[in-house]
């Protein structure tokens, strides 16, 4: 390997896309030898796939070092993956990507020029998304509501696919939350960016390893790690309800004190209560407040576990 060459880190979490691992190499050979004034290193994590992905990936690191392997203890999800190979990459500028050839590697030059402009982070952004009509449209509903209650702009229609430098790495890799949701934080931490717009191919075969419960899982960290809207529902709703309460209270008794409407002692034992309740729903919002803050602070598992590695200096 060149030292003088700048070093472009790939990052590819892996699981259950075994059929395409042939393709993908070839793709990223093939980017490897077009951007021939970089060196590359393509680092491969496998997230406890069930299928041989293991032994493709201990086969083709045999014969090409640039094919750095990491093998988690377990299945961590997408997003624990990614994480694992950004604490491993020693890139210039690093690049995550899904392994099913979603996302394209010939975009990988686009992103290289758009760096060498001078932007820190490079997104690919979906102009259109292959998908059937109900993952389409929750998608949309979702990020229409988180980008209007996060505490920071998250870009639409983007996923993982993208450049970051690695100044923007450093930075990232501070941020350790184990509820990860690393489209949002990446925005969060700032930095000047841009995208590549293009059109996202359907997956040639097999299933995808995003399964509802890992999109709803990675929707709900996305909703809670930017946004407290969750933990302030029992704040609005306590106090929505404290109004009603009262102002039904004072309905009921001015209606008997100028005798237009007399009411039995159950009705105002029920108004009581739903007061009462009320005055409840707001203690469970303060304790939240606490609970939630102290929970993120408290968090001292590490984000995942190797069983062993490939390639990587140890």
């Amino acid at each position: 390997m060149e030292t003088d060459k700048k070093l472009i880190s790939i990052i590819i979490p892996v699981y259950k896309t075994a059929d395409f691992f042939d393709d993908l190499v070839a793709e990223l050979n093939k980017v490897a030898e077009r951007e021939n004034r970089y060196n590359f290193e393509f680092i491969f994590v496998n997230d406890g796939s069930p299928d041989h992905s293991s032994e493709q990936l201990a086969k083709r690191a045999s014969q090409d070092a640039r094919l750095k392997i990491i093998e988690l203890a377990r299945n961590f999800g997408n997003q624990i993956a990614f994480t694992a190979g950004y604490d491993v990459a020693r890139g210039d500028a690093i690049i995550t990507m899904d392994a099913d050839l979603q996302d394209p590697p010939v975009l990988i030059s686009d992103f290289l020029r758009k760096w060498e402009a001078g932007y820190s982070i490079v997104y690919a952004r979906r102009t259109n998304r292959h998908e059937n009509f109900l993952k389409k449209r929750t998608a949309n509903i979702y990020y229409k509501f988180l980008d209007k209650v996060a505490e920071s702009k998250i870009p639409r229609n983007v996923g993982d696919f993208r450049l970051i430098d690695k100044k923007v790495l450093a930075e990232l890799n501070k941020c350790r939350e184990r509820a990860r949701y690393l489209r949002g934080m990446v925005a969060w931490l700032g930095f000047k960016y841009t995208f590549i717009d293009f059109d996202r191919p359907n997956r040639k075969s097999g299933e995808g390893g995003h399964t509802w419960s890992a999109l709803i899982k990675l929707a709900f960290n996305g909703l809670t790690a930017f946004s407290d809207v969750p933990l302030q529902f029992a704040k609005y709703l306590g106090i929505s309800s404290l109004i009603i309460g009262f102002l039904g209270l004072i309905v009921m008794i001015g209606l008997s004190v100028f005798g237009m409407k007399s009411f039995p002692t159950w009705a105002y034992l029920i108004v009581i209560i739903f007061i009462y309740n009320s005055f409840n729903f707001i203690i469970m919002w303060l304790l939240g407040e606490y609970v939630g803050r102290t929970y993120d602070q408290q968090k001292g598992r590490p984000l995942y576990t190797i069983d062993k590695t490939i390639n990587l200096d140890e």
